[in-house]
């Protein structure tokens, strides 16, 4: 733990977000998390969120992001765009939000004396989101720290791991059942294992079948090569 450390997690209540949590928890001695209302169609995400903070005893901030809604149309906040993965971007990108989220959350961090920020970003699994990038956070970083002359931190706990990686962090952590059962991934707004049909849900699922086959082979006795 690092003494006298503060820390903010970028959090939406999914298996990412949740995951930082865990890993920020073990890490900060005072960790606080802030949640964005852009409008997203399901506000169990939300309240999701709130809950979740609640049990871990964190605090939780509620930020108003709805003129992302405006700007940037797309199929998590619009119920007329459908869900789809193209060629191109899925219509589940959010443009701009990764950096709009972060510089908030920055603001919000230097007002508690807070340098850490964590957010659940993922270079391996990130479905060609730009914003996931670590290029991306790296340039940020320094970005926020000449733009407010502060010297922030920005940790990315799951840049380099796939969802079945992200699955045995949580178990490492003694949180796999807990983030199985209490967050909110699905796109059709469906807690724990989710609708099973949409492209979130079919890759937590793929990730922890991964990960439990894995787990259950070392189990037995095996080893993993």
């Amino acid at each position: 733990m690092l003494k006298n450390e503060k820390a903010v997690v970028v959090f939406s209540g999914g298996q990412d977000s949740t995951t930082c949590l865990f890993w920020a928890k073990e890490r900060f001695a005072e960790v606080e998390t802030v949640t964005f209302d852009y409008g997203q169609r399901h506000k169990l995400e939300i309240e999701c969120a709130a809950q979740i903070a609640k049990e871990q005893g964190v605090k939780q901030t509620v930020l108003d992001m709805s003129l992302l809604n405006q700007l940037a149309p797309n199929a998590l906040t619009r119920s007329d765009i459908e869900i789809a993965e193209g060629d191109g971007l899925p219509t589940t990108f959010v443009e701009g939000r990764n950096l709009l989220f972060l510089s908030f959350a920055a603001v919000l961090a230097k007002g508690i004396g807070a340098k850490h920020l964590i957010t659940g970003v993922c270079e391996t699994d990130f479905s060609g989101y730009p914003d996931c990038r670590d290029s991306f956070i790296k340039s940020l970083n320094v970005t926020l720290n000449l733009a407010m002359d502060y010297p922030f931190v920005i940790h990315t706990p799951l840049m380099w791991l796939d969802k079945s990686e992200t699955w045995e962090l949580a178990d490492q952590m003694n949180a796999l059942e807990y983030v199985r059962d209490h967050t909110l991934t699905c796109y059709n707004g469906i807690k724990g294992d989710g609708c099973g049909e949409c492209p979130a849900c079919k890759l937590r699922k793929a990730g922890l079948d991964n990960y439990m086959q894995r787990r259950n082979r070392v189990s037995e006795g095996g080893r993993m090569i």
